[in-house]
């Protein structure tokens, strides 16, 4: 093991030569120091923590140059701005996220399934309880179209499939290995979410503290002579070019507002209060519509008419995500346009628009939530006669997971199939127009920029129905990665072949801490929901793996209640205030504490830093004494 760590020591490249910024010379040329004492030393302990500091080092830089698309984010940063590159950075990140998850739900869901035997087909039509009966599995043979139908809707054959909640057998393991994946998926993305975000955090207090915002800093620090080769060095001109560009603008406007009158900034205030009574009243115009919409779905089904036409009841049962959809179409270009109106900067411009188009998807995917929960539990009345018997409205809804799951499948479904649209019939089509008509109006109509808060958004919304449709359709999560995979070539196609760089850009740092700030209350939103569905309402007797249970969690004390006594004596310690009053007394103590020694450090550093601009004055104080002094020397 020495002689491995004298080999990897063997001849270190000076810090002076590295085209590193000085403070990571520093860290290698303190590494270095560190090594050779622990070299000189001979102590085993010593050889085995630096040949284990060395692996680690390494096994780091093998994975980050495995990351995907890394030279292609590059580009388009280069090509399109920082804030563009911001949208496929999360695209990758999002991909991620869904790997893990479909890796642990085929490890915690599927393969149990199959470990203890074949799962069971579904009920027959001769099955009945008193609630109900539940056959899924249609009878004899159907047509192409009905086959298209039940793909696209869910229904038919995939009904009964791996895909939804009510193909998985009532089986001891399966059951608790389903619920667990749900938590476990939830707490590794929660993790995830909020390391990237803090990363994020530092990058953004740096920009909007002026630290790293200073010309002198853009011109003098910022380039990078690692670089090798004509393309790379574009590319960073034109990084630089577009950080440039992002600080004269937003100069300007804080300029403008430094200089405004009181009756000025009385109008400006006014303006932004009338523009933001206009959204709440479109927002609240919107989210009324999705709730008359999932109602109407109900009605039209039972018409005789929607029965007959395959075509019509396939739009009919796409109603809500059509609506919905409809909504998330129209109503971000409205906000786009008034956002110029209330006198912000441009990234607070974006932040804006991002905070008031997130709103209205999340919360158009709330309303139809809650409008599906007020049909599975008869609007929360236990006691209406509906749902007297099994709890839920198990006459028109017998396996009300799996409808659930159905519908977000075909938010899923529809999200992709509008993409594919918009980018054939819209963002094609106004590029040809642009090469068939040379002139003004051509590049007038033809012009198109990315639009990268309408298309985080859409990839946020995407990720939490994902998040709350996981535990009612198992493998959406697989979809999900699927669509996100063809998503970053159709993204990045449509990218370099129909958009041109943005006239107006925005700060890279705000949004990089703002998107997964966002991405953080999409899942924080859809925990709600399912979390409500795992305690409060009763799972359906005809189907899924908690069948006769009282609730979803039920489950989980009577597998505990199977293992030692010890073991339980423990786990059940976990759920008592004996455990959890001293737990929350130790955070709140090292929370008061972080935000203290905080508090310390902002104190120094804003001391510091007037320390900096006293010996500023002082110097310009002496240079001007010794200007006046020679002058009147030179005089006499």
């Amino acid at each position: 093991m020495a002689e491995a760590a004298q080999k990897e020591l063997g001849e270190p490249i000076p810090s002076r030569e590295l085209p590193w910024p000085m403070q990571a010379r520093r860290t290698h040329r303190q590494s270095h120091a560190r090594d050779k004492v622990a070299q000189g030393s001979g102590s085993r302990v010593a050889q085995w923590a630096l040949w284990l500091r060395r692996s680690k080092e390494k096994t780091q830089e093998r994975l980050h140059t495995l990351q995907p698309w890394a030279w292609t984010l590059k580009r388009i940063g280069g090509q399109f701005g920082a804030g563009t590159e911001s949208y496929f950075s999360l695209l990758r990140f999002l991909l991620l996220l869904n790997v893990l998850a479909s890796v642990l739900k085929a490890c915690m869901t599927l393969l149990p399934t199959w470990l203890e035997g074949t799962p069971p087909g579904p009920p027959g039509p001769d099955t009945s309880s008193p609630c109900g009966f539940y056959n899924p599995d249609p009878q004899g043979l159907v047509t192409f179209p009905t086959h298209l139908f039940s793909l696209l809707s869910g229904v038919g054959f995939l009904e009964w499939s791996p895909l939804f909640y009510g193909f998985y057998p009532p089986r001891q393991h399966l059951a608790v290995t389903y619920l667990c994946s749900v938590f476990v998926i939830g707490l590794l993305h929660l993790v995830l979410i909020l390391h990237r975000s803090v990363s994020g955090l530092k990058q953004t207090l740096l920009a909007e503290s002026g630290v790293l915002t200073s010309y002198s800093h853009r011109v003098f620090s910022a380039w990078d002579f690692g670089l090798r080769g004509d393309v790379h060095v574009r590319l960073r001109h034109r990084i630089i070019l577009y950080e440039l560009q992002v600080e004269l603008e937003e100069a300007v406007v804080r300029r403008q507002a430094a200089v405004r009158t009181l009756s000025q900034q009385a109008k400006v205030w006014s303006v932004r209060v009338l523009l933001n009574l206009l959204v709440i009243a479109l927002l609240g115009a919107a989210f009324y519509g999705v709730y008359w919409a999932t109602g109407a779905t109900v009605k039209l089904q039972e018409t005789p008419l929607v029965q007959e036409m395959p075509l019509v009841k396939l739009g009919v049962d796409y109603l809500p995500s059509i609506f919905i959809s409809g909504v998330n179409f129209l109503l971000p270009p409205v906000f786009k346009l008034i956002a110029p109106l209330e006198g912000y900067t441009r990234s607070r411009q974006i932040v804006f628009i991002l905070l008031r188009t997130v709103f209205l998807r999340l919360a158009s995917l709330l309303v139809l939530l809650f409008s599906l929960w007020n049909q599975i539990t008869c609007g929360g009345n236990a006691e209406a006669e509906e749902c007297k018997t099994c709890g839920y409205k198990y006459k028109e809804l017998p396996c009300w997971e799996t409808r659930l799951g159905q519908e977000m499948y075909k938010l899923l479904i529809f999200d992709l199939l509008t993409g594919l649209a918009v980018m054939l019939l819209i963002q094609f089509p106004r590029k040809l127009l642009c090469g068939l008509c040379p002139g003004p109006l051509g590049r007038t109509v033809g012009t198109q920029e990315f639009q990268v808060p309408d298309e985080v958004l859409g990839l946020i919304y995407a990720q939490t129905v994902v998040w709350v449709g996981s535990f009612f359709c198992p493998l959406l999560p697989m979809l999900n990665t699927v669509k996100f995979l063809l998503l970053f070539y159709f993204k990045k196609f449509t990218l370099f072949s129909t958009c041109s760089p943005a006239s107006r850009t925005f700060r890279a740092a705000t949004v990089n801490f703002f998107f997964p700030l966002v991405l953080l209350l999409g899942l924080t939103i859809s925990a709600v929901p399912v979390l409500y569905s795992i305690f409060l309402i009763p799972p359906s007797k005809l189907c899924g793996p908690f069948r006769g249970q009282s609730s979803i969690w039920a489950k989980i004390p009577e597998s505990i209640s199977s293992l030692p006594r010890i073991t339980q004596s423990f786990l059940f310690f976990l759920g008592t205030q004996a455990f959890a009053v001293p737990l929350l007394l130790i955070s709140s103590i090292l929370m008061v504490y972080t935000l203290v020694l905080a508090n310390s450090y902002g104190r120094l550093i804003s001391e510091l830093k007037r320390q900096i601009e006293m010996e500023a004055q002082n110097k310009v104080f002496l240079a001007q004494r010794a200007v006046a002094l020679s002058s009147a020397s030179g005089a006499l």
